[in-house]
Formats: structure tokens, C-alpha cells, sequence
């Protein structure tokens, strides 16, 4: 076991896998505990949410489930009370709640932009405005957003709303840096690149070779300067970074763990 979060409380939004394997949430929930940090495991899917625990508890950390909607205000400030009532302080609030939805302007419906725009954007929005106070009164702490660089980049999928709700996660995430940097509190957004999880598999695969993951990961693979994918420990590492106390002069960025990509012209 690692100190980086020695003494943290940390939030973890997402901190499920939506099917076998580890996303983003769950091995940033998992290394959190691994350095030290109390985690407060939130999901919509408590089952997910409890695996994550599990494997925490199975190395000998702390964490606490809370299942929740995140897009609905009621319910994020009552997960904010339960882990003030559990563990006393909010020193990390990590976002990691995300989905897709496939559609270009014309045939994206108002439907699916409002329900990526709530779970995208609209959770982050409510997290933070949640959990300011809080930091503000211990006298610090790190927020860290995930994005995609989708939110920058074409990257030859129609999805709108996605790529429009993490452009929102990006100036979200810098308004709150700036306003609240003299406080001790930073924000900072990684932009995940083409990513191996369970939910790029489960989401995209429609788009790719009519529904095989195989070949998907394969035409995904050979889009990347790496010539792989990354994963979610990619994704995972660069978090603990921007939790840490390492990062105590890091505020405001966009960090693109993308192996490159987001530097190609084509």
C-alpha cells in the first residue's frame, strides 16, 4: 500500500464497472485506496459500486457505497451528507460519470441531448457546487473531471451531445479552478483518449465492423501513435496524480492521456 492520499477522503463517482473488466471509476476507486485515501464509492448501480468495495476491502482499505443519481440534485447532496456523516471531510471529489450518445446535428434527438447533457455535465455541475462549501471550510481540496478529447477533436464518430457535454465538463472544470484557486482548492480535467474499457466495448461496438469488438479494438488500435489503445489504469494514474499533494501547483489543465493522438492531423 501507498501514502500519496495518506489520510484523504476521496469521492468517486462511477466508481462501478458497467460490465466485466476495469473502467475508468473502478481502478481510479481501487488506487485511490491503494495510496491511502478513504473512498466513497458512488454509483447508480449498487452491484457495480459493491464489487468496487470489495476489492478495496480485499486489500485492506476503506470504502463506503452509496448508490445515487448524480444528475439529480436532491440525491447528490445527500450523498455528500452521508460521506461528511461517514468520514467527517471531502478532500477529492473525482467525476467520472459518463455515457454516449450517437447522433450528428440533424439526428441526435432532444431526447438524447438532454440526457447526455444531465448525466454529462449536469452531475459535475451538481457534484462540485455540492461539495465547494465544504472544501472551501477544510481550507483546500482537488477536484478532478473526465472529459475525452472528443470534447476537442473530431474523432470520426457522430455524437454530438457527447463531445458538446465534455466541452461543458471542460469550462466547467476551469471556472471553478479560477474562481476558487486563491482557496486552496484546484480543479483539473483529463481528456481520456481511445480507451479499452467495458463501456467503450458495450457503447461503440455498433459503430465499428457492424458490432464486432475484436475487430473494433483493432481499428481502434491502429488509430493510436502507440498502436494500442490505453486503459483505465492509463486513466487511473493520471488521477492519483492530480489528487495528490504532488500536483499542488497543477490547476486549470486539461490533461490528454491519449498516447498522442489528439497531436495527429489525420
Amino acid at each position: 500500500m501507498g501514502e500519496r492520499l495518506k489520510g484523504k477522503v476521496a469521492i468517486v463517482t462511477g466508481a462501478g464497472s458497467i460490465g466485466p473488466g476495469w473502467g475508468n471509476g473502478k481502478a481510479t476507486a481501487v488506487l485511490f485506496a491503494r495510496e491511502g485515501a478513504r473512498v466513497f464509492a458512488v454509483d447508480i448501480n449498487a452491484a457495480a459500486a459493491e464489487e468496487t468495495r470489495a476489492i478495496i476491502a480485499g486489500e485492506g482499505g476503506e470504502c463506503t457505497v452509496h448508490q445515487a443519481d448524480v444528475a439529480r440534485g436532491d440525491e447528490v447532496r445527500a450523498l455528500v451528507e452521508r460521506c461528511l456523516a461517514t468520514y467527517g471531510r471531502i478532500d477529492i471529489l473525482h467525476n467520472n460519470v459518463g455515457i454516449s450518445g450517437l447522433g450528428g446535428a440533424t439526428d441526435t434527438s432532444e431526447a438524447t441531448w438532454d440526457r447526455v447533457m444531465n448525466v454529462n455535465a449536469k452531475s459535475m455541475f451538481l457534484t462540485c457546487q455540492a461539495v465547494l462549501p465544504h472544501m472551501e471550510r477544510q481550507g483546500g481540496g482537488a477536484i478532478i473531471n473526465i472529459s475525452s478529447v472528443a470534447s476537442i477533436r473530431w474523432t470520426g464518430i457522430a455524437y454530438l451531445a457527447y463531445s458538446v457535454s465534455k466541452a461543458a465538463v471542460n469550462q466547467l472544470t476551469q471556472c471553478i479552478a479560477l474562481e476558487y484557486a486563491a482557496k486552496g482548492i484546484r480543479a483539473n480535467v483529463i481528456l481520456p483518449g481511445f480507451m479499452n474499457t467495458p463501456r467503450i466495448a458495450r457503447g461503440l461496438a455498433g459503430v465499428y465492423a457492424g458490432g464486432d469488438v475484436e475487430k473494433m479494438n483493432a481499428i481502434r488500435d491502429a488509430q493510436c501513435p502507440t498502436g494500442k489503445m490505453g486503459d483505465a489504469w492509463d486513466i487511473a494514474y493520471a488521477a492519483l496524480y492530480l489528487a495528490s499533494d504532488e500536483a499542488k501547483y497543477v490547476n486549470g489543465v486539461q490533461l490528454a492521456v491519449d498516447g498522442g493522438l489528439t497531436c495527429k492531423i489525420v
